[in-house]
């Protein structure tokens, strides 16, 4: 390969960094000789970084631990034959040059360690596997092997331990001329090792796990690099971990600093010491995946993306142990905390997160980075007990928050913050950087919180997904098995006449009949259900109801306007009565009806219990949490009005038993926008606990909330397993009848909401879209934070190429349809179509600030 075309001493380099994985079978060699011969095509030197083969390092590491010389030998065994596989699988000849490095190990292994040395004989060991993949590399590639301690020096840092000078040696690295000219006479191809350096008395050294990637960032500042490619078995840095959050988002593009947040909190794809030799040459970083070599990666460079306030990645870091000291005299005590910091320094542990009051101070410890070992806790722990009170506590997890101006974001994460407020939070500390929020929790619920937090900082626009120049697709969209496409939505079909709706006014809320009867029939087949009531709040339109009354559904109504909705236009639909909160004649009118009204309190039956006399009635519980994308629309838990506590359900029995009432039908709905379908079964299984506890019952209702995705990467729910989880329940409670009253699930999809464009506005870093839709027209973004898809159908096929921020003509500053979405550029007078309005959009809307009530048409 480096007997190609001579290139001008002025071509530039291209590292190529290769893991272990990467290195490790003949197929992703290809990959990696491929890639260097497209570089070398296209005028740049290349320099290929590897590491050791996959679980190499650590076969090395743990013989050094071998007292006696036959364990050491039969592990090299198997490392000789490990790589003689490799070699024969590459077609090289067993008399190759990687059989020297072969030999040189046997000889390290053989000798054993020095008692007086036993760290740098460790050094030298662990180097072969990186020594071992290059050389076995450089024969395949036919390209010159370089040895990286002849260039990488590894310089002694101040406080710095002899076992870190050896193992986990820092480099410091500015560009150099000499280096990349004394290169060149090598040719355009070169093949070298990460992860190992020398010290200034020329012994080999290592530069910490994850030091290959350290290795080829030194390698790109010293030659001024083009780009610095980082080859990996993902497709870059994720918006979290995405083996523990399928829906994380590729993140496309990002500037070091944030780059820099992400890796040292916690993301295992990039090391947090590669980025600074980067940074001052302004090299670029790409991460790329190897077995995938054509999808999209991650860039990252001194550019940033956008000024506007973001969070871009949730990381996790586990094995963190809290050190708490309390003293109540600390207060104003002069170098009380220097004091206490150089107990820290004289054990050998740093600290990384730090929360203080008035008497105490909590510092965190990162067990992996600070090679931290109880004995070295547990002596740090005496001296202080000397001048305050000491408290460990481990082992927990640091959940960070990365995006630019991190303070400005607050007002986003309340959902977030509600969330963590059920758990145990021993830390919170925000950068003064202003890069990163971080949370200190127990490590038992840190994997189990992470995809719920994520999921919350989407649903509120803290995460901006949708900004295609931030993130690109979904790991579980690039990964997981290919699913059958999504029909376009019904819209895209009826964009002419659509059009034309808009130019007989907007606002303008259309509903597509075809499309609510299609999702009552996905309802309708599942077996388990025995009766569905459509929730009539979510839309009372009289031809909605009118199709889901002919589709088999009952109707759920909270009101007595909406009982005479229901009894007008669709008379032969069984209908539920469940009022929260309503006065004594809403009662009163629905049972001189004959409604089936649903109690969740105590005191219409304590102060009104001669209207129940002898009457069929539904209760309502609170089973004790809430569930849904926003707390507004959670109805269980002590902070929800819904539901009768489930510790009041004797009273409310005996109450029921003095009138003669018999509770029929026990219902519980948790919230809204739910996609778990384990949700409903667990909500079944402990209703039905319950219900031999009343005796009367003939049906549990188990409400509704069924959610459809709202952002990209998001999955639909699945009603096959939600079937089947009801089903299972139900084989072990026949003798109650199921029932669901789902509202939004219904509707949502089939109405869409026409805006016009009215004008346009630039205000420091952002462009507002003004349309004569707003915050009175729809409320559910500036009520629940919810997320609606916003397209420009007048420029409907144009590239989306414009960031605007959405807003309608209401005096108040929440009046935000959309926020930093990306639209093709918008003219005064374009029709805007807003995304899954058919569910309470036009039901929700007022006549605020006297702008009057949108308009309402259906499509059949």
């Amino acid at each position: 390969m480096s007997e190609a075309q001579p290139l001008p001493e002025s071509a530039p380099w291209i590292v190529l960094k290769f893991g272990g994985s990467s290195v490790s079978t003949a197929a992703r060699w290809a990959i990696i000789r491929d890639l260097a011969r497209a570089r070398r095509a296209q005028g740049a030197r290349v320099l290929v970084v590897v590491s050791a083969l996959a679980g190499v390092t650590d076969a090395l590491k743990s013989l050094c631990a071998e007292p006696d010389v036959a364990p050491r030998l039969l592990a090299w065994t198997r490392i000789e034959a490990r790589h003689a596989a490799l070699a024969a699988a590459l077609g090289l000849r067993e008399d190759a040059t990687w059989r020297a490095q072969l030999h040189s190990l046997h000889v390290l292994l053989t000798a054993g360690a020095d008692a007086h040395d036993a760290l740098r004989w460790q050094a030298a060991v662990m180097a072969h596997g990186e020594l071992l993949s290059s050389a076995l590399g450089a024969d395949y590639l036919r390209a010159h092997w370089l040895d990286a301690r002849g260039v990488l020096l590894a310089h002694a840092q101040p406080n710095q331990s002899e076992r870190m000078r050896r193992l986990a040696a820092s480099l410091d690295t500015a560009p150099d001329a000499a280096v990349s000219a004394a290169l060149v006479r090598h040719g355009n191809v070169l093949i070298t090792q990460g992860f190992i350096a020398r010290d200034e008395a020329g012994d080999t050294v290592l530069l910490g796990r994850g030091g290959s990637d350290t290795s080829a960032a030194h390698f790109g500042a010293l030659l001024r690099a083009a780009r610095v490619e980082i080859w990996t078995d993902v497709a870059g840095m994720f918006s979290a971990n995405p083996r523990q959050v399928p829906d994380a988002r590729l993140l496309r593009r990002l500037d070091y600093e944030e780059a820099q947040e992400i890796a040292t909190t916690g993301a295992k794809v990039l090391h947090a010491r590669c980025l600074a030799p980067l940074r001052a040459p302004r090299v670029p970083l790409w991460i790329k995946d190897t077995e995938h070599p054509d999808l999209v990666g991650t860039v990252i460079d001194a550019e940033s993306v956008s000024a506007s306030p973001s969070v871009k990645a949730l990381s996790m870091r586990k094995a963190i142990t809290l050190v708490s000291m309390e003293s109540i005299g600390m207060w104003q005590q002069v170098g009380f905390l220097a004091d206490v910091f150089a107990q820290f320094k004289r054990h050998g542990l740093s600290v990384d997160l730090i929360g203080s009051a008035e008497t105490n101070v909590t510092v965190s410890l990162d067990s992996t980075e600070n090679l931290l070992d109880s004995d070295a806790l547990a002596a740090l722990a005496a001296d202080l007990a000397q001048v305050c009170r000491v408290k460990v506590i481990a082992p927990c997890a640091a959940v960070t928050l990365v995006g630019r101006g991190m303070r400005s974001m607050l007002h986003r994460l309340e959902g977030l913050l509600a969330e963590l407020g059920g758990e145990r939070v021993h830390l919170i500390s925000q950068s003064s950087n202003n890069l990163n929020l971080t949370f200190v929790v127990d490590e038992a619920v840190a994997d189990a919180l992470l995809p719920r937090m994520h999921a919350l900082l989407l649903q509120a626009g803290a995460l901006r997904a949708d900004d295609a120049a931030l993130f690109g697709p979904s790991w579980q969209a690039l990964y997981a098995p290919a699913v059958a496409a999504a029909s376009p939505p019904w819209w895209r079909g009826a964009r002419a006449r659509l059009l034309d709706a808009a130019a007989r006014g907007t606002p303008r809320y259309v509903y597509h009949l075809p499309s609510v009867r299609a999702h009552a029939q996905a309802l309708r087949a599942l077996g388990a259900v025995d009766r569905w009531h459509y929730a009539l709040k979510a839309n009372p339109h009289p031809a909605l109801l009118a199709a889901l009354a002919a589709a088999g559904f009952g109707l759920e109504c909270v009101s007595p306007g909406e009982l005479d909705a229901a009894r007008s236009h669709a008379p032969q639909a069984p209908r539920l009565f469940t009022p929260n909160f309503a006065p004594r004649a809403d009662y009163a009118a629905a049972l001189a009806a004959g409604e089936l009204v649903t109690l969740d309190a105590l005191h219409p039956l304590q102060h009104w219990g001669e209207l129940f006399a002898a009457r069929e009635i539904g209760l309502r519980v609170d089973l004790g949490s809430g569930v849904g994308h926003h707390e507004k629309v959670r109805t269980g838990g002590s902070a929800s009005k819904f539901g009768l506590p489930l510790g009041d359900i004797a009273a409310f029995l005996a109450l029921t038993q003095r009138q003669g009432a018999r509770v029929v039908v026990l219902h519980a709905h948790l919230g809204s926008g739910v996609l778990d379908a384990a949700h409903w079964p667990r909500v079944y299984a402990q209703l039905a606990s319950l219900a031999e506890r009343i005796g009367t019952l003939r049906a549990l209702n188990i409400g509704g909330g069924l959610g459809l995705p709202q952002r990209a990467g998001e999955q639909p729910l699945d009603l096959a397993a939600l079937d089947a989880g009801l089903l299972e329940i139900k084989r072990a409670y026949p003798q109650y009848e199921l029932w669901m009253e789902p509202g939004r699930y219904l509707v949502a999809e089939a109405g869409v909401l026409l805006a016009r464009v009215t004008q346009l506005k630039s205000k420091d870093a952002r462009t507002y879209l003004g349309v004569d839709a707003g915050m009175h027209t729809l409320l559910r973004p500036a009520l629940y934070g919810a997320r609606h898809g916003i397209v420009n159908l007048t420029r409907a096929e144009a590239p989306a190429d414009a960031l605007y921020q959405v807003v309608g003509p209401i005096c108040e500053s929440g009046d935000v349809l959309g926020s930093d979405r990306r639209l093709p550029a918008a003219q005064e007078g374009d029709v805007m179509l807003i995304e899954h309005a058919g569910a309470y959009g036009a039901t929700m809307a007022s006549n605020y600030n006297l702008r009057g009530l949108p308009l309402e048409e259906v499509f059949e």
